[in-house]
């Protein structure tokens, strides 16, 4: 049995093996949250004895500490890993038995140098070669890990990117039927051309991958470290937590989730506290707590919150009744354990407390175009990435792009309004609740972003606003 995990929010593939005969288990890469692979397990009757880390990952947080707790399982990682914890160094040709089902050790550095993949061979299928191959983050489909996240402590990118072009050479000698299962796929800034595809073959890889085309080693270089986007914050730092004995996120959880009156809540911030309210963006432009920055649970919350947010500041929790768990164990999942509390009764607890209200006010495309051709028109604020701007965007408007929108506010004009805006209205929500926080501009969200502004059909000859 082999079981993929997909968490969308993530783009975070992870997988769940286990023989049918002797009922043992394998899980590889893990979430934090383990209650899925828990449930599978017991509804199988399987019991966990490895927990593999194909390297250490620096998008999330993985799950090994929690099901190391829970089920007991050892944990396996490739023999370059340095890590607190304890765990089994898996080397070149090393097999893990389950039973019948057994897995294969390929060491494949590149993305990371302690990286592994994982041959799976059921014998249901035959013994001398492999069923699927679970690659980390080494090979994806259509795309390769990129080499250059480790270079800020202590491995070059030109290391690793020729780490990376011998283990891909290793990986192409696998079948043409061996079943390629990934650790990311489409959205992962772990890459940059990786497909919505889940599964792939090495014969279509072969094919159709970039990175898997005959070319020398100075070419490859080149292609796989062009062009990639750019890493959040929160990314070096997960990879070393990744590398620690840690809390496991049940015990952070019942840490976190603890209920603030106003009061509370008032006096963290006077403290330094983040105010993070995870309601959808038009909720939040109508009132929210003065102050607080707006990061939606819908969207790419886990990144956003891991781009804006800060590890050594608490974090209070604005949400709709009932999503605050959901909202403090997605925080969890990127190693953001730093969660003071959520404000108990969400914005009904502000029915009393007027003073404390804030608003956004939400213009439309066809306002905006009436605005611009306005003797003080507002400035148009692009917080899309700069080849998103360069593709296409409103004629006069600035691009900052979000992650970096904070340390260049002193570059906005104050002496008019601003009217910001990204492709679809998320990351515009999230640029106008920091530029409200920041106060001394009238700030206005630009509904439904570029693709509203396009669909008006205005193309503003000469106008140079």
């Amino acid at each position: 049995m082999l079981k993929q995990y997909y968490l969308g929010c993530l783009s975070h593939a992870s997988y769940l093996i286990a023989d049918e005969r002797t009922k043992l288990a394998a899980v590889v890469d893990p979430q934090r949250d383990i209650e899925q692979y828990v449930q599978d397990l017991a509804e199988g009757g399987y019991t966990l004895r490895y927990v593999f880390l194909t390297h250490f990952h620096a998008d999330f947080l993985a799950g090994h500490i929690e099901l190391r707790n829970r089920a007991g399982a050892r944990i396996v990682m490739g023999a370059r890993a340095q890590a607190e914890f304890d765990f089994a160094p898996a080397r070149e040709g090393d097999e893990f038995e389950l039973g019948d089902v057994r897995l294969k050790v390929l060491e494949t550095p590149g993305h990371t140098p302690e990286g592994i993949s994982l041959l799976v061979f059921d014998p249901a299928q035959g013994d001398t070669e492999p069923q699927a191959v679970l690659t980390g983050d080494t090979l994806f489909i259509g795309d390769v890990g990129r080499p250059d996240l480790l270079a800020s402590i202590g491995v070059t990118a030109e290391e690793l990117a020729q780490m990376l072009y011998h283990s891909l050479e290793k990986l192409r000698q696998l079948p043409d039927a061996t079943l390629i299962y990934p650790a990311h796929g489409a959205g992962s800034m772990c890459g940059k051309n990786l497909s919505q595809e889940k599964v792939s073959t090495m014969g279509e890889q072969k094919q159709f991958n970039y990175a898997l085309q005959p070319m020398g080693l100075e070419e490859f270089k080149r292609l796989v470290t062009a062009d990639q986007p750019e890493a959040p914050d929160y990314f070096v730092y997960d990879a070393i937590k990744n590398r620690q004995e840690r809390a496991d996120l049940e015990t952070t959880l019942g840490q976190s989730l603890r209920p603030l009156s106003v009061a509370e809540v008032r006096e963290l911030g006077e403290q330094g506290a983040q105010i993070l309210d995870v309601r959808d963006a038009a909720d939040f432009a109508g009132a929210h707590w003065s102050g607080a920055l707006n990061i939606p649970l819908r969207g790419k919350y886990a990144s956003w919150c891991g781009t804006l947010l800060r590890h050594e500041r608490p974090i209070v929790v604005i949400a709709d009744p009932d999503s605050e768990e959901e909202a403090i164990m997605r925080l969890g999942r990127i190693g953001f354990d730093n969660v003071a509390g959520y404000l108990q009764d969400g914005m009904r607890a502000l029915e009393a407390h007027p003073d404390q209200l804030g608003k956004i006010v939400r213009i439309t495309a066809p306002a905006l175009v009436e605005q611009l051709k306005s003797e003080q028109p507002p400035q148009v604020v692009d917080v899309r990435a700069e080849k998103e701007w360069e593709g296409g965007h409103i004629p006069g408007s600035w691009n900052l792009p979000l992650p970096h929108l904070r340390d260049r506010l002193a570059e906005l004009p104050d002496d008019r309004p601003l009217v910001v805006h990204c492709e679809g209205g998320y990351r515009s929500a999230i640029a106008s609740s920091l530029l409200a926080q920041a106060g001394g501009r009238a700030v206005f969200d630009l509904v439904g972003g570029y693709k509203a502004w396009q669909a008006t059909g205005e193309n503003f000859a000469g106008v140079t606003s």
